[in-house]
C-alpha cells in the first residue's frame, strides 16, 4: 500500500507515540523490562512470512488470517518483556513456591505478563486516542520471538498493526 510521505510520517509519529504510552505503564516494583520496536518494509514482510509458516507448520490457520492483517497494515509495533522474575517473598503467583523453582522449570513470572498486559493496554489507549485501527496479535509476538526481532533475551512479545485507512482491515476477519 502506498502512502504519501506526510502520511508516513504521522503515522511513525503515532507510533512512538503509542510506544511512549506503553513505556509509562506501571511496572511491579518498577522494573523496566520492556522493549517496543517498530517495524514496516521487508522486516513486516518477514514477520508475516513467519506467521504464515507457522500457521502452515502447526496447523493454525489462525497464524495465516492474522498474517494477512500484518500484511495489510501500514506497520506493527512489537512489544516484549525480559523474563526476570520480581524476587517477591512468597508471592507464588506464578505457581511455584520460589522464584528459583520459577527459573528452574523454565516458567514464567506472573508480574511480567501482567506488566506486559498493562502496557500493551496503555499502548491501544493510546492508540484509540488518535484514532487509528489496531489489534493485539498474539501471533505477530510468537512469530518476533521465533526470528529474534526483539533480542533473545525476550521471553514474551505481541504485536499491535496499525492501519489508518478508510476500513477497519482488523474487524470484518475470516
Amino acid at each position: 500500500m502506498l502512502l504519501f510521505d506526510d502520511e508516513k510520517n504521522g503515522m511513525l509519529e503515532m507510533a512512538r507515540m503509542i510506544c511512549a504510552a506503553a513505556r509509562t505503564a506501571p511496572k511491579g516494583r518498577s522494573m523496566d523490562l520492556l522493549t517496543t520496536a517498530i517495524v514496516d518494509g521487508e522486516e513486516k514482510d518477514r514477520l508475516a512470512e513467519r506467521m504464515r509458516h507457522i500457521g502452515k507448520r502447526d496447523g493454525l490457520a489462525f497464524f495465516e488470517r492474522d498474517a494477512g492483517n500484518v500484511s495489510q497494515a501500514q506497520l506493527i509495533i512489537l512489544f516484549g518483556n525480559k523474563n526476570q522474575p520480581l524476587g517477591l517473598p512468597k508471592c507464588g503467583y506464578c505457581g511455584f513456591d520460589s522464584c528459583q523453582e520459577l527459573k528452574r522449570a523454565g516458567g514464567v513470572c506472573a508480574f511480567n505478563s501482567g506488566d506486559l498486559g498493562i502496557a500493551i493496554g496503555s499502548a491501544v489507549s493510546r492508540a484509540a486516542d488518535l484514532r487509528i485501527d489496531n489489534r493485539i496479535l498474539y501471533t505477530a509476538g510468537k512469530a518476533a520471538l521465533e526470528l529474534g526481532l526483539l533480542g533473545e533475551d525476550i521471553a514474551l512479545a505481541y504485536g499491535l498493526p496499525l492501519s489508518i485507512t478508510g476500513k477497519n482491515p482488523f474487524f470484518d476477519r475470516k
